[in-house]
């Protein structure tokens, strides 16, 4: 006789967690949707439209996690907007919400879908995690009324956020968080109060939780990594890519390695917007990644990870970003150095005249060192070395420190900093390095293409980002970001309560 259906489903969770006790390693997944956007409209949709719309997106989405539950994956990470996408004012993204209760309420909505207010949307991604036996993590919207009472509270009664939700392989809600660090278009919700660092416990390690902008400021990412000590970091993702440095998979990567974490990154796929790559990084480099500039299609990507990076007899030691560079007789600082901007940033640039050489470019507080030599330099072709101490960003400012090798446009030097994706010139070495006033400094190699370069450079405990081999493919940037959170501008938008 076959078992029943509860007994049968109570089996499989009991051995998926038997499975992941039983290793120091776990597979995860990560999709990158093409999500089915709704009409532009100025006024609200019914529900009943709204949820046609959501239940669209989530028939792609279920389609993923059966795949990636069918090859072993025990959590899945879905984008940011990934249900109903963008497109939206506060009055026309209200029919898209939920009221989504605190995880401590011990729900699994696929059970027990009428114990609160009607929430179709997390009933039936429960009920994804329930039947595939795996973790769920997606992006929603959360309702929550206020009233008078509450001086912060918006004129039309609620607040609205951008929320993640984690559904366990029981289908039970375990975590919840409210992006905390909205980028200036989403005027939409609202900024919570205060940051909420979310986490919890898996057979297969600690993971925290946070949103697409969030990650370039100190709360909640540095929090979950440096002082709650999360193993796995779950980031649903909208980046629009932005050539040299903020590229999707360039910038989550470095920070993976920077950060000494895993990341696992799953972005929304609109080529129109720039917007692809998602990857599963390491505090060693990436193990997939995916950047599709060209077609519409989503993605599904898996790999195997540590459980606990921190425990492994790889894991990268600790870094002083600045001592070889503050160390050194210095190589003379460049007189030929010249201005240009990365985007609104001015850096100083100087050029690499020759096919190797010894270089020292200035900035505020920060000098980039580089040894280099060149394999095959084409005549048509302009690398600079390139500091940046300042602060980025055209409405919410954040102190950044760069470093970087890069090639320019053109060979008019006014175009060094402007969006380049391919290249021809290798490198048979080189080595970059800054007096970097901070110990969050970042690192990643760029290949043409929007290639990444895992394996082939290697970061040394004095601050040196150096290639291992030469470079296997032309070059388009070697970079270290460094954030000086301390010195970021008051946040102009985030009200106080």
């Amino acid at each position: 006789m076959l078992p029943s259906k509860p007994l049968l489903h109570a089996e499989v969770f009991a051995l998926t967690v038997l499975q992941a006790l039983a290793s120091d390693t776990f597979i995860a997944a990560v999709y990158e949707h093409a999500v089915i956007l709704p009409d532009a409209t100025d006024e609200p949709v019914s529900p009943d439209d709204a949820l046609a719309l959501m239940n669209k997106n989530m028939d792609v989405l279920e389609g993923a996690i059966k795949e990636a539950a069918q090859q072993g994956a025990h959590i899945i990470v879905t984008p940011e907007d990934g249900i109903y996408g963008w497109r939206f004012t506060r009055e026309t993204i209200y029919p898209y919400l939920e009221d989504i209760p605190d995880p401590a309420v011990n729900w699994i909505p696929c059970t027990d879908p009428t114990r609160f207010a009607p929430a179709p949307v997390q009933e039936r991604l429960s009920c994804m995690a329930r039947n595939n036996s795996i973790y769920v993590v997606a992006n929603i919207g959360d309702k929550k009324p206020c009233n008078s009472s509450d001086p912060s509270c918006p004129s039309d009664g609620r607040y609205q956020y951008n929320t993640d939700v984690v559904f366990d392989p029981e289908g039970k809600l375990v975590a919840r968080y409210h992006k905390y660090n909205l980028f200036r278009r989403e005027t939409q919700f609202n900024y919570p109060k205060e940051p909420e660092a979310v986490t919890f416990e898996t057979p297969f390690g600690k993971f925290g939780i946070f949103t697409c902008f969030d990650i370039l400021f100190r709360e909640p990412a540095v929090v979950l990594v440096s002082e709650l000590q999360v193993d796995t970091v779950l980031f649903p993702t909208a980046w629009m890519n932005v050539l040299p440095f903020l590229t999707a998979v360039e910038f989550h990567s470095a920070w993976a390695m920077g950060m000494g974490v895993n990341l696992l990154s799953a972005n929304t796929h609109n080529i129109n917007l720039a917007m692809t790559g998602s990857g599963l990084f390491t505090p060693e480099g990436p193990t997939a990644y995916h950047y599709d500039s060209r077609t519409e299609e989503g993605r599904l990507l898996l790999a195997e990870l540590s459980a606990r990076p921190r425990l492994s007899p790889s894991y990268p030691p600790a870094v002083n970003w600045s001592s070889y560079a503050t160390s050194i007789n210095k190589f003379p600082e460049e007189n030929d150095t010249f201005s240009a901007a990365v985007r609104r940033d001015i850096f100083t640039f100087s050029e690499l005249r020759c096919k190797a050489g010894n270089y020292t470019v200035c900035q505020g507080d920060l000098c980039c060192h580089l040894v280099y030599q060149m394999s095959n330099k084409s005549k048509d072709e302009v690398y600079v070395l390139g500091a940046f101490d300042g602060l980025h960003g055209s409405l919410i400012k954040y102190h950044w420190q760069i470093c970087t090798l890069l090639k320019c446009q053109s060979t008019d030097r006014n175009t060094c900093g402007q969006p380049v994706e391919t290249a021809q010139t290798k490198f048979e070495m080189f080595s970059l390095s800054g007096t970097f006033g901070t110990n969050y400094v970042f690192p990643e190699v760029l290949y043409s293409g929007v290639e990444l370069a895992p394996g082939e450079f290697e970061v040394l405990r004095d601050g040196r980002l150096k290639s291992k081999h030469g470079t296997s493919k032309p070059l388009l940037t070697a970079t270290l970001f460094g954030r000086l959170y301390e010195k970021d501008l008051p946040h102009p938008l985030r009200t106080s309560p």
